[in-house]
């Protein structure tokens, strides 16, 4: 009989381990999907993860990983931090599209003024639209003590339909020929977050989501506040005992994850996506919950997990055009590695160990 068997410790061995099996364990199982869609594995895989590195366009898709990842990675950090405190927010995704649609707001408002505090009051418009979204089920968790788990992500469902109603209305370029959508801030020389270097995919948001990943790290291990989050996630009683304050940390948790993702939306809507319409959200706020699980909730672990994943997304777009896999079995493939690492994570903290059965 297999059972298992609580360690005394958890083995560190296995918590680094646990993200490379899960790696592993997706390809192989990739590979078995891909195979039963009529594929060939090896090549399949290879398409995703060697195609943008080092394929014959590389040079294209190599700028495209900083446009995918830095929007996974900011987000990812804001998420690790309330996670690591026990604060779960999953509604990351709508915070993501308040913040779009804030910062949108706030350049169009301006339209066509040239001046250069535009950007700047769509960054703060931006960070504030998340921070907003993600402060209702703070609020809500504080005073009546509501699930956030449930609060934060209903909010992605009303996000979805304020997203829809500003694109057909409020937002609705007044010159798109009926067509629902905002106008283009890639045309709003003010408004529109340009490459930093031409070519390089380098911009506003790839340098924001670095500094992040700095400013997590500090706080985690040199600042008091960092250790109040680590050690009321690890024991919560002796937490309390520490004098540490629950309501504050879950606003001031749940309000930066909010303000990160809702950058992370305004930097894609001023920048890669340029408009605000009905579907302009792609997933990057529930993808940042594997991002951050796969890094470790350590601030590099995550961006290296955040580069990992945009290599996912864009290996997927160039399997979907070349070798025809539906984008579904691409999401599939996502997942797995979501699932294979929550699976894998029982190792850190259980052993597998054969028992026999006991005869009544």
């Amino acid at each position: 009989m297999i059972v298992l068997e609580k360690r005394p410790q958890p083995s560190k061995a296995w918590s680094y381990a646990t993200p490379l099996v899960a790696v592993l364990a997706t390809m192989v199982c990739g590979g078995i999907l891909f195979t039963l869609l009529g594929k060939n594995p090896i090549e399949a895989i290879g398409t995703i993860f060697w195609e943008p590195l080092f394929g014959e366009f590389a040079f294209y898709y190599r700028p495209q990983l900083l446009v995918k990842g830095a929007p996974l990675v900011l987000i990812a950090i804001g998420l690790s931090l309330g996670f690591k405190a026990g604060i779960w927010n999953i509604g990351a995704e709508g915070q993501y599209i308040m913040g779009a649609i804030f910062g949108a707001g706030a350049g169009l408002a301006f339209y066509p003024l040239d001046a250069w505090y535009v950007f700047p009051i769509m960054v703060i418009a931006g960070a504030f639209g998340g921070w907003l979204w993600a402060s209702i089920p703070a609020f809500l968790k504080v005073r009546f003590g509501t699930n956030e788990i449930l609060v934060s992500l209903m909010l992605v469902y009303v996000a979805e339909q304020m997203l829809a109603s500003v694109s057909l209305g409020l937002l609705k370029n007044p010159e798109g020929f009926g067509f629902p959508g905002s106008r283009n801030l890639q045309a709003y020389d003010s408004a529109h977050n340009a490459e930093l270097i031409a070519g390089s995919g380098m911009h506003w948001g790839v340098v924001t989501a670095l500094i992040a990943v700095i400013f997590s790290y500090i706080l985690l291990n040199r600042h008091m506040l960092g250790f109040h989050i680590r050690l009321t996630g690890e024991a919560p009683r002796a937490a309390k005992f520490a004098g540490v304050n629950p309501a504050r940390l879950i606003l001031f948790c749940l309000g930066l994850s909010g303000a990160l993702a809702g950058l992370a939306g305004m930097f894609e809507v001023s920048g890669p996506s340029g408009v605000v319409s009905i579907d302009f959200n792609v997933g990057y706020g529930f993808t940042a919950i594997i991002v951050a699980f796969l890094g470790r909730l350590h601030p590099v672990g995550i961006l290296l997990a955040g580069g990992l994943m945009a290599l996912t997304y864009i290996g997927g777009e160039i399997a979907q055009s070349q070798l025809g896999l539906p984008a579904a079995a691409i999401q599939v493939f996502q997942g797995m590695l979501l699932f294979f690492l929550l699976a894998f994570d029982l190792l850190t903290n259980y052993r597998i160990r054969a028992a026999r059965s006991e005869v009544a």
